[in-house]
């Protein structure tokens, strides 16, 4: 998928970018590529493939959530940005928030932001487990987030607290991902949970299928959870 490509397929969908936009996607692609020389952010550098299974797959999201009704976003474990950053391109009014526990990664993210001028984008260096029992995040966003990290049931460990009642926790996963819902029911529930939405669809091109689960916090979630870092990979709530 070429940039123009990728502009006209956004266009279709309802999501029209401007030149700024485009410039932006530019030269958020020419950073990764140039700081993945560095240190292991992607193993996707070439052109299309970035604009399609980063850029494009990432703004799928967009595709059946209204984000110009959201107001703040939680990306959980990023790594490059995504699916965040190119959300943010696109709804430029977003707060986004950033975890990773990788420290490189926040560096590279930082010189990003500042490189492609995006405001109200913050980054914390730290494990989700205690950013979701950090008093000032905890039960604070709209939306929470994350792109193929961890299981479904280990997952819902990571972001469902950080959502606030009545918000959602957006799962973006690729195959298999009915059989990650099964096994992650009990978590879901034990958490606050209820699964709202599923889309199922293909990536362009490739055609490589794709599911997206929408998961609205009905309760909250109790005060022991997320256990300590390492704990809800090691002993799912499954």
């Amino acid at each position: 998928m070429n940039p123009e490509q990728f502009r006209e397929q956004l266009l279709q969908k309802g999501i029209e970018l401007s030149d700024t936009q485009m410039a932006q996607f530019d030269l958020y692609f020419k950073m990764l590529v140039e700081w993945n020389e560095k240190m292991n952010l992607t193993a996707i550098t070439e052109r299309d493939e970035v604009y399609l299974k980063h850029f494009y797959d990432s703004i799928s999201a967009a595709f059946y959530v209204d984000f110009k009704g959201v107001g703040t976003v939680c990306d959980v474990g990023a790594g490059a940005g995504f699916p965040s950053i190119p959300i943010k391109i696109c709804f430029p009014d977003l707060d986004v928030t950033i975890v990773d526990s990788l420290q490189k990664r926040i560096t590279f993210l930082d010189a990003l932001a500042d490189a492609l001028k995006l405001d109200k984008v913050h980054f914390h260096h730290t494990r989700a487990e205690e950013f979701g029992q950090n008093k000032a995040f905890r039960g604070s966003f709209d939306l929470v987030t994350a792109r193929a990290v961890a299981r479904m049931s280990v997952l819902t460990e990571l972001c469902l607290p950080l959502v606030k009642k009545g918000g959602f926790f957006l799962a973006m996963k690729a195959m298999q991902a009915e059989q990650e819902l099964k096994i992650g029911a009990k978590a879901i529930a034990t958490l606050g949970g209820k699964v709202k939405d599923h889309y199922a669809f293909s990536l362009p091109i490739e055609e490589s299928e794709r599911n997206l689960y929408l998961i609205e916090k009905v309760k909250e979630t109790p005060n022991k959870y997320p256990r300590k870092a390492g704990t809800p990979n090691k002993q799912p709530i499954e």
